[in-house]
């Protein structure tokens, strides 16, 4: 693979994406925007839940099954909804199913799997995996290290006899997730690896936070108006981090580390986008991973603007970037 570069560039946005931005059902929706958080929580919910779709959209994305299950953990009982393509029926048959466990984004402050539902069926089936959607708790009520805890649990969840049962192959389980839930699955990447505990099969960071943008041209050039409203980064940093927690911490922000200290973690698939205030920090993660040696996959959409996992009912374009994405991580957990 070429090298990959420190920082990314965009080019024209894709129309259908500037029509949703202006006069779409999201023409309205900010995330870190000046709406209080609660706000946030509600409008989200309100236009991207599954269950407010159109008929049309649930359309472009079938699933095989749903399964709403729950994971006890230290901090509390979590739900987790399972999706199961109907492209990975054989495998699941035969004890040999790849899954990923998702971490949604929203600034560790807003959002539910509801909202991002539509993209995780669209990637469940393009990929052939099962994907285990994880309801944790949010911030600021739930702070750092509580995700992570979480998000540990239910790989481990996955990984053991539960996991079997339902199909998954133990050396199978992927983690993943888009911006913040992209930060915590490099994270745990890094955490697993320290604590010497089996690890994630593959690591989905699809438009990562790995770590503060505010120095970068991408958090300048896209700084309002593309839905990740940039100053709102701040608050959702504040949200997370407990008092006493320095924002360099290696599981807060990987992308602050040094590439030596990211050596030997699992396989990267990192997708960015040109019109992303946080494009220029994925970007310069996955080249620190290369870096470092460890295999990488880089995609990246010049045309596409942060959130577009979560507009595929509205956009095209942004179904088929989820739908490559799918593919690549199903080459990455079966083969090529």
């Amino acid at each position: 693979m070429s090298s990959i570069p420190t920082v990314g560039h965009r080019t024209k946005l894709a129309p259908s994406v500037k029509r949703l931005l202006s006069e779409g059902p999201t023409a309205q929706l900010h995330l870190g925007g000046v709406e209080a958080y609660s706000e946030e929580r509600r409008h989200h919910t309100e236009i991207l839940g599954w269950h407010h779709l159109s008929e049309d959209a649930k359309a472009k994305a079938p699933i095989g099954d749903v399964e709403f299950t729950a994971v006890r953990t230290k901090h509390g009982t979590i739900s987790v909804r399972v999706f199961y393509p109907a492209s990975g029926k054989q495998r699941k048959e035969k004890v040999e199913a790849g899954a990923l466990v998702y971490m949604h984004g929203g600034g560790y402050t807003v959002g539910c799997v509801d909202d991002f539902e539509h993209g995780l069926r669209v990637l469940a089936e393009s990929s052939g995996c099962q994907v285990y959607a994880v309801e944790y708790h949010l911030a600021p009520e739930y702070r750092y290290p509580t995700q992570l805890d979480e998000y540990s649990a239910v790989v481990d969840w996955v990984q053991g006899p539960e996991g079997r049962r339902r199909g998954v192959h133990p050396d199978k389980v992927a983690g993943g997730g888009d911006s913040a839930g992209g930060n915590m699955t490099a994270a745990l990447a890094l955490r697993r690896r320290d604590e010497d505990k089996k690890n994630i099969a593959a690591q989905l960071l699809i438009y990562p936070e790995a770590r503060l943008p505010f120095d970068t041209k991408a958090c300048q050039e896209n700084n309002t108006g593309l839905y990740l409203e940039a100053n709102g980064i701040f608050s959702f940093a504040d949200h997370y981090l407990p008092r006493g927690v320095p924002p360099a911490t290696p599981y807060v922000s990987p992308g602050m580390q040094d590439a030596d200290k990211l050596r030997d973690v699992p396989p990267a698939l990192v997708f960015t986008a040109g019109f992303d205030p946080l494009r220029d920090v994925g970007v310069e993660y996955a080249h620190k991973l290369q870096k470092a040696g460890n295999a990488v996959h880089w995609t990246h959409h010049p045309d596409l603007t942060h959130g577009f996992v979560q507009f595929g009912p509205w956009c095209d374009e942004c179904l088929d970037a989820t739908k490559d994405m799918g593919r690549v991580l199903g080459e990455t957990l079966y083969g090529a």
